[in-house]
């Protein structure tokens, strides 16, 4: 109160210190001096009310009260202090502070001046987080970028990997048959061998009187010819056979000694032709 009768006197003392006016700079000035009057009257009558309900308000918390009763009525008495407040609010109608157009005029512009303040408070926080959001988005741009590069580089190490553990794959499976191609072969070697050392041992050629005499008996004039042991016979119908196994037939004659060929007929090692008795095959051990 003492500050709006403080701002009252020195509006006066301004107003009486400026330099003179025209006429009608004069009345415009003095209608808004009263204007002015007017609101810092009503000021102060809204003032003086409001002081005489604080009164009356301290003088009716100051009555006794239980201290049992002291919290419920505490809360009752706030709960209907809301409830007459909130009443009043609904049916109250807004009330203009003045009828004066120039204490409205000016306390439009006064709140015009404060919404153009408050909008370019809000302009300037806008144009801040704008700024910093491009910022932010240019970093999450760039850091995206990095991440796709990453991205690739591991692919693209991730594809080198697989060719390299594919082929290492495939030369280790190479080489492994080819291991396994050459124990085949030596154990392959080794059963030739020690069936060669066996039929050596126990399928010897015939003595040369024993052949000599039935060629004699067979032929005097014809040559004798040269007998092939029993392990070249098996060689040569396996290697028939392997070689043309559409044809794997070999024709007896006298280089093969018939009691071999009796024998590995006999046995079942050897077939002859079912047309050609004079052709022997060796027989599909391995079908």
């Amino acid at each position: 109160m003492a500050g709006i009768t403080m701002q009252r006197h020195s509006t006066a003392d301004e107003t009486a210190g400026e330099p003179p006016i025209s006429e009608t700079e004069e009345s415009t000035a003095s209608s808004a001096v009263d204007a002015r009057e007017e609101l810092l009257n009503e000021c102060e009558s809204i003032w003086s009310q409001m002081e005489e309900c604080q009164s009356k308000i301290t003088l009716k918390r100051a009555e006794p009260l239980t201290e049992s009763d002291a919290e419920i009525s505490l809360l009752t008495m706030r709960m209907k202090a809301l409830t007459v407040e909130f009443s009043q609010w609904q049916i109250r109608s807004p009330e203009l502070i003045s009828t004066n157009p120039e204490v409205l005029l000016t306390l439009g512009k006064e709140e015009l001046w404060k919404v153009k303040e408050d909008l370019e408070k809000v302009l300037l926080t806008v144009q801040l987080r704008n700024k910093n959001s491009k910022e932010d988005f240019r970093r999450e741009e760039q850091w995206h970028d990095e991440q796709k590069k990453i991205l690739n580089a591991l692919k693209e190490t991730e594809k080198k990997m697989e060719e390299d553990i594919e082929s290492h794959c495939q030369r280790r499976a190479f080489h492994k048959l080819k291991d396994e191609f050459f124990k085949v072969k030596a154990y392959k070697e080794e059963l030739l061998n020690a069936l060669g050392a066996f039929l050596e041992e126990h399928f010897p050629l015939p003595e040369k009187d024993v052949r000599a005499k039935k060629k004699k008996m067979k032929n005097s004039e014809e040559p004798a010819t040269q007998l092939i042991t029993l392990h070249e016979i098996l060689e040569n119908l396996i290697n028939t056979l392997f070689a043309t196994p559409h044809e794997p037939y070999i024709t007896v004659d006298d280089s093969l000694w018939p009691p071999y060929v009796e024998l590995l007929l006999r046995c079942g090692v050897a077939l002859r032709h079912p047309e050609d008795p004079n052709r022997i095959r060796l027989e599909a051990f391995h079908q």
